[in-house]
């Protein structure tokens, strides 16, 4: 009876899709990662969802007035629909980073720390500091 109960209550649990968190005194939703997401790569050029999910008035009218002839919106109109459906362009994607300069940094940072570490061994190795040298002298 127990145990019916029990697994009864589990199982209502885990097939409930609304799952809500507890935290600073206040319910929050978590995030649906069920959906597709919006991503930004050159190997993936058409993204399942748009850019933006949440159009304000003037995007909703925007996109009314898409659906008559493209030839009577503007260019600023056009750059505006494509900025809903896609964040950046491939050009905008194609750009050059600096990220090379962190990576090649943080190479340098530790070739020069094990560096160091060399040269403190050459010079204070010799002394027979060894872990092991001192056990074996206590015996």
């Amino acid at each position: 009876m127990l145990a019916t109960r029990v697994f009864s209550l589990v199982g209502k649990r885990a097939i409930s899709t609304s799952v809500c968190v507890r935290a600073h005194e206040s319910v929050v939703k978590s995030e649906d990662f069920t959906l597709p997401a919006y991503v930004d790569r050159r190997d993936y050029p058409l993204p399942d969802v748009a850019h933006v999910k949440h159009l304000s008035a003037s995007q909703k009218a925007l996109k009314e007035k898409e659906k008559a002839s493209w030839s009577s919106l503007s260019m600023d109109e056009k750059v505006e629909l494509y900025r809903i459906k896609f964040k950046e362009s491939f050009a905008e994607m194609n750009r050059r980073s600096n990220e090379w300069k962190t990576v090649v940094g943080t190479a340098m940072f530790f070739f020069g720390i094990t560096a160091l570490i060399v040269m403190w061994e050459k010079r204070y190795g010799h002394l027979g500091l060894c872990l092991l040298d001192l056990v074996i002298h206590r015996l």
